[in-house]
């Protein structure tokens, strides 16, 4: 059986930090840059939000049955789509987080700042669909 409960708090804290991020983005280049503090933040932010994304997904996946799509992150955005809980854009862009997310944890040393600020400036819109996709799947029984 699915944890409602689990998903609802991995949901709450990746709309606290969607808000950071997006107040982050409010910042010019220039100010987000001159403070290590701004990137790191956001790094942290975006992160552990793909984390939580990554966790839910992998959660449905498994107590519905389908474990073979649970085991690495691009093939969650799979089987998020193919059972129907994510539709095909979703899944794209979460393929692509995917990838991302294991840039930001393998590739660290290569991350820059320039990139997270354009993230957070431009990409934080698929989070926001992430979670109301997610909110009417819990919701819906």
């Amino acid at each position: 059986m699915i944890n409602r409960d689990l998903i609802r708090e991995r949901l709450a804290m990746m709309i606290s930090f969607n808000k950071e991020m997006k107040n982050l983005s409010k910042l010019e280049i220039d100010e987000f840059m001159a403070n290590k503090l701004n990137s790191a933040a956001a790094e942290s932010f975006l992160r552990r939000t793909l984390e939580a994304i990554f966790d839910i997904g992998r959660h449905i996946l498994a107590k519905k049955g389908f474990i073979e799509f649970s085991k690495e992150y691009k093939s969650i955005a799979i089987g998020l789509n193919k059972i129907g809980v994510i539709d095909e854009q979703l899944k794209e862009k979460l393929v692509q987080m995917a990838g991302y997310r294991n840039r930001l944890v393998h590739m660290y040393h290569v991350v820059t700042e320039e990139e997270l600020y354009d993230i957070i400036k431009n990409d934080l819109a698929d989070i926001d669909k992430f979670i109301r996709v997610i909110k009417k799947f819990v919701s819906s029984g």
